[in-house]
């Protein structure tokens, strides 16, 4: 089980929207204070020297790091998780139960969180403006999450009064997020945990809120996503102390596999930055398309174009891709110039079982090692569908050479 440290809150940056996809945005006002200042404002022992001129410590040393795909718990999975609970609120914990043991064993674990918590009691609703229990937020903790990312289309559903919900449920079971912010305060602070000897700095971005403006008075409600503003944020916490920098991003076209000409460009610009000849940005994790995307190094940096959702329920046969996604588990390592670096990139396939009961499983995990479902033997049948979607899902990891480039499907 990994022991990590976290530390941390929100890192803001905005964005222009349109035709739901961002676009090559200008940056937008904020509260005034610079890229640096908002950083370094809640670091408090992260700050000091630039990272780019420190050394490793002496007692540094590898960790791994998994991160999983958007987080949208429809009306019938909430129902699902009323019935495991027996009447008294909402479990979740029997949804995620599959791929707990790969969250929980890895030094530091991601999710994306795309929706936003509805008032207690609800009502709780699904597409298009999604409020969930904030049951949910004690899953997540019990699955082993040290942080995720909460800027999406959807973080603003339930309007301001849901973003501050769902960041105090989350703050309540003890999970770092960033992506969005209850006050201008707070979105000056970086998002920080810490594994191996390093400190690693996770900032999230969203191509807009489906239309829905920021809050009056509130422009750091919701990071929307602006290249520079990225970049900027980026080199800010690695002078605020940030050894790896891990950027979340909410981007491209739903139901498309390949990742669009703004994914590619976008992707292209931000692993081109460097500082000191360094890279200023060590990982992109992306989510929003529903489906798997594929795995790409691109200026020597892994970009995981999207990953597909981990908690969904789609039912027609042309939707029926929207349960399958990919789980990146990549290791660094300490390197030279006080940086950590990818030493070993793996993936797993996952899938929402709809059942019944709905449950989230590691597929890769079943077929490799032989282990039953979560909830009892796994029949000839089922380990057909998941050995089909084990197929799917790596077919579209590996469709631009991510195998060529070293990147392997991992065994537990």
């Amino acid at each position: 089980m990994r022991k990590s440290a976290r530390i941390g809150a929100a890192v803001a940056g905005l964005a222009v929207v349109a035709g739901g996809v961002y676009v090559a945005p200008k940056l937008l006002g904020t509260d005034g204070a610079s890229t640096e200042q908002r950083l370094q404002g809640g670091a408090g022992t992260a700050g000091g020297g630039t990272a780019g001129k420190a050394k490793p410590a002496a007692d540094a040393k590898p960790f791994t790091l998994v991160a999983t795909g958007d987080i949208i718990p429809y009306p019938s999975i909430i129902q699902r998780a009323a019935d495991d609970a027996g009447g008294k609120g909402h479990d979740f914990r029997k949804i995620l139960a599959g791929v707990k043991p790969l969250v929980s064993a890895a030094d530091v674990a991601m999710c994306h969180h795309e929706i936003p918590y509805g008032a207690p009691g609800g009502p709780y609703t699904g597409y298009p403006t999604f409020k969930a229990p904030h049951d949910l937020a004690d899953a997540l903790k019990d699955a082993g999450y040290e942080s995720c990312s909460t800027a999406s289309n959807h973080t603003l559903d339930a309007g301001y009064d849901g973003l501050t919900r769902t960041l105090d449920h989350l703050d309540r079971v003890g999970i770092k997020h960033v992506g969005s912010a209850r006050n201008a305060e707070e979105a000056k602070a970086p998002a920080l945990v810490t594994a191996g000897g390093a400190k690693i700095a996770q900032l999230s971005y969203t191509y807009g809120t489906n239309g829905i403006p920021l809050p009056q008075g509130k422009p750091w409600a919701v990071n929307l996503i602006d290249k520079d503003r990225i970049i900027a944020d980026a080199r800010a916490a690695r002078k605020a102390g940030a050894n790896v920098v891990v950027l979340s991003v909410h981007w491209g076209t739903e139901w498309q596999t390949a990742p669009d000409q703004q994914q590619r460009d976008l992707a292209q610009a931000l692993t081109a930055s460097k500082t000191d000849g360094l890279p200023d940005i060590d990982l992109i994790i992306g989510t929003h398309n529903h489906v798997p995307q594929p795995y790409e190094k691109i200026n020597g940096t892994w970009v995981v174009f999207g990953m597909g959702d981990q908690v969904a329920s789609f039912v027609p046969a042309d939707k029926k891709r929207g349960n399958m996604s990919s789980v990146p588990r990549f290791t660094f390592a300490p390197a030279a110039a006080g940086r950590w670096e990818v030493v070993k990139a793996e993936y797993f396939t996952q899938y929402s079982d709809m059942g019944p009961p709905f449950r989230v499983v590691c597929a890769s995990c079943v077929l490799a090692d032989g282990q039953p479902g979560s909830d009892g033997a796994l029949s000839t049948a089922k380990r057909t569908e998941y050995a089909a979607v084990d197929k799917q899902v790596t077919e579209a990891v590996l469709s631009r050479k991510a195998a060529e480039q070293g990147l392997v499907k991992a065994s537990r």
